[in-house]
């Protein structure tokens, strides 16, 4: 199996496609992190869907014959800056390409709707997430820029131009 062997398909938050994706992001947070699933999908379901919607954002799965194997989304973070959230390959499919198909079809959508940067905090418990943006030309940041809301230890930036990104994969 391939990158190429995805198609991704934009999902509102309470579609069932991605029903996958926040259940077992779910479950993982709450394992690396000393919660329990019920508290943290309460929490990734709690997030407003409209910051996950056009123009200002998407949430957009992978699909494999048909089943999500991966996804994500993005939100604005200010009028330049789009914020990657919610990154997931489900744990049966990891270690394909899928979560670096996927970091290139979010930067084409990103760069279609107008942001010339990205930025993204994550957890100091997930060290395979630090080298994917790592090895995806990401930079990591002495420290996560002010936001409203939480803010994760571990923050990552990369500016972004039409030019410097090239076409996923269709599948």
């Amino acid at each position: 199996m391939t990158e190429s062997a995805l198609a991704f398909v934009a999902v509102a938050q309470d579609d069932p496609l991605a029903g996958p994706l926040l259940t077992e992001l779910a479950v993982e947070y709450a394992t690396r992190y000393d919660g329990t699933p019920a508290a943290v999908g309460a929490w990734l379901r709690g997030y407003p869907a409209a910051e996950f919607e056009p123009p200002v954002g998407a949430m957009v799965m992978g699909l494999r014959d048909g089943v999500p194997v991966t996804g994500g989304a993005f939100r604005r973070f200010d009028a330049e800056t789009a914020e990657l959230k919610r990154i997931w390959t489900d744990s049966a499919a990891r270690r394909r390409g899928y979560a670096r198909a996927l970091l290139a079809e979010l930067e084409v959508r990103i760069v279609d709707a107008g942001y010339r940067r990205i930025y993204l905090t994550t957890g100091h418990r997930q060290p395979e997430a630090e080298a994917l943006y790592l090895a995806a030309g990401y930079q990591r940041m002495a420290e996560p820029l002010p936001a409203e809301g939480e803010v994760y230890p571990v923050a990552f930036v990369k500016d972004i131009a039409q030019s410097g990104l090239s076409e996923p994969s269709a599948g």
